[in-house]
């Protein structure tokens, strides 16, 4: 694979740095948190947007058929099936928040906003 700009750091070896570094959607082999050090193009850049995306859609249908299942007049759930919808959910939950956290990450800080657009903190020019 050729040499790329773009490279994958977990926490067991960088400290992250939320201008530098943006958290995947994915875990290392050992449960830590990746990074990736880009520009905000790229390759994994793209397809860390692709994965967050199926995560989230992957969230809401799995939501659509809890509720669906909680309705009113639902057959109830065996053991087995409560049992693999709680551990699906709490799957779900676990990948909104991670992708929450990476794009709360990459939000601008108002003051860092204001020094690019050469407003002064009142938005004023």
């Amino acid at each position: 694979m050729p040499e790329e700009a773009t490279h994958l750091f977990d926490t067991s070896t960088v400290e992250p740095e939320a201008e530098e570094l943006r958290l995947l959607p994915w875990a290392n082999p050992d449960g830590h948190p990746c990074y990736l050090s880009t520009d905000g193009g790229g390759y994994l850049a793209a397809l860390a947007d692709g994965i967050e995306e199926v995560q989230l859609t992957m969230g809401q249908e799995l939501l659509d058929h809890a509720r669906g299942v909680l309705a009113s007049g639902a057959r109830a759930l065996t053991d087995v099936e409560s049992r693999w919808l709680a551990c699906r959910l709490t799957e779900a939950l676990s990948d909104a928040l991670r992708v929450a956290d990476s794009r709360g990450q990459r939000i601008p800080l108002p003051s860092d906003t204001a020094e690019a657009d050469g407003s002064d903190e009142q938005g004023a020019r």
